[in-house]
């Protein structure tokens, strides 16, 4: 029972740290300007949709991929983890993304699935932790991981309804000290799969 709680509190953690459920407010809000609030709520819903429906695919499917490919696990954890620490690094560098949210007159619709869903929510780093979770793992683990991510993706879609009063209550200096404290998990969890990969790699 301590094991499922240990690994729940990791899964929990590293899908919070990398998804920002608070740290993509200011994007949601920028992306979302000058909607009323039962549009926002239906781009919300719907980016949060799409999002857990890529990364539950990756779930289920990413051991195939594994298997078509002639993929090993160290390699994947090792790839993962410095996958994972580079965005855990930029972010505590504070750069922007590479992504450029441009302001139009008429709201596009497209913008709800990229970049909102696809790759602010769902990005690689995302589907990457996912994976790392679930390769070789139990059905318990595998359930665990989809359950956990079900809820972030529920708590990011709170976050983004409710964005404007958040956004009143935190303020923009302390949206960037939570992004840094974020930053640092990703790191840290992006060093630990870079260790397990190599320890797998060499038998160690």
């Amino acid at each position: 029972m301590e094991n499922v709680w240990s690994y729940s509190f990791t899964v929990f953690m590293a899908f919070f740290a990398i998804m920002n459920p608070i740290v993509n407010i200011p994007i949601f809000v920028k992306l979302t300007e000058g909607l009323n609030e039962n549009k926002k709520r239906e781009v919300a819903k719907t980016a949060s949709i799409v999002a857990f429906v890529i990364v539950f695919s990756f779930i289920l499917i990413g051991q195939y991929i594994f298997q078509i490919f002639g993929l090993t696990i160290p390699a994947f954890k090792v790839f993962g983890g410095v996958l994972v620490f580079f965005i855990g690094f930029e972010m505590l560098q504070s750069k922007k993304s590479s992504i450029q949210l441009q302001e139009k007159k008429d709201f596009d619709e497209g913008i709800t699935i990229s970049p909102l869903a696809i790759p602010i929510l769902a990005g690689p780093g995302t589907i990457v932790t996912a994976m790392n979770f679930v390769v070789k793992a139990n059905l318990l683990h595998v359930f665990l991981t989809i359950v956990i991510f079900a809820l972030i993706v529920g708590l990011t879609y709170m976050a983004f309804i409710y964005s404007s009063l958040i956004v009143k209550m935190v303020g923009d200096k302390n949206f960037v000290i939570i992004g840094k404290i974020m930053g640092l998990i990703l790191g840290v969890l992006g060093a630990n799969m870079l260790i397990e990969g190599v320890k797998l790699a060499f038998g160690i």
